[in-house]
């Protein structure tokens, strides 16, 4: 099942799907999937639509952010709404678009959250994510602290989520997987029928068709891929439809 919200839709939908559901009567461009004990709230933000998560076990009450896209502020109310402490930001890379919004997430916590990025992406980041390159300037937030590696395991409550490291479309790009709920944040590299730009300085096709072919397509098939950009999808999906893996 697939589920896009987009700003101005005001109808409430929930539906119950093999074990989770989708609630997108939050708000109208919020939509919130919830598995067993994870639960995953989507935001679309920022100039170039950004898909921002906020993902939480739910029992323990235990959150963090990956991709902060901008309306740090507004990510930190709908944790504190749900009752949830943001403890840490993960970046899957360091475009403006993903990490426009951790200034605005850390303002409001205390203590400052560690942000988590791969260490090829530093210099990036230091550049604000290329926003000059579209006559932006952006707050970056704290610098980050936790350098991601491939084959990594971060922890979210009870759950695992193991670090992939994929360039391509940067550097230091990496997706975030959680194998017990068989869900991957991909970032940039993949979408549904495409796949991320490699045009930017750090991008490679080559590389990025590589990072796919052996860290994305090598997940299970039922894998639900959550992109920086666009609905959800997933790599059985991919595998078969997307015209660039031909």
């Amino acid at each position: 099942m697939e589920v896009i919200n987009k700003p101005g839709f005001d109808s409430a939908l929930e539906e119950t799907h093999a074990g989770w559901r989708t609630d997108s009567s939050i708000l109208p461009d919020v939509s919130c999937i919830i598995y067993p004990m994870l639960e995953i709230v989507t935001f679309t933000l920022g100039p170039v639509l950004t898909n921002c998560y906020l993902v939480a076990d739910a029992q323990r009450k235990e959150a963090v952010v990956i991709d902060p896209a901008d309306e740090g502020g507004r990510i930190v109310d709908e944790a504190q709404r749900r009752g949830w402490r943001i403890g840490s930001i993960w970046l899957t890379h360091a475009h403006f678009d993903h990490i426009a919004g951790a200034g605005g997430v850390a303002d409001r916590l205390n203590p400052l959250p560690p942000v988590a990025l791969h260490p090829e992406d530093y210099s990036l980041w230091r550049m604000q994510g290329g926003a000059a390159y579209f006559g932006m300037r952006i707050d970056p937030g704290p610098e980050p602290t936790i350098d991601l590696k491939h084959g990594m395991l971060l922890h979210l409550g009870e759950y695992d989520v193991e670090v992939r490291h994929t360039p391509g479309h940067t550097r230091g790009h990496v997706i975030f997987f959680c194998a017990g709920q068989k869900v991957a944040f991909c970032g940039d590299v993949i979408f549904q029928g495409s796949i991320g730009r490699t045009d930017l300085p750090g991008g490679d096709y080559d590389t990025l068709i590589s990072s796919i072919n052996t860290q994305v397509l090598s997940l299970p098939d039922d894998t639900r891929l959550l992109s920086g950009h666009g609905p959800e999808t997933t790599v059985g999906d991919e595998r078969r439809w997307n015209p660039f893996l031909r």
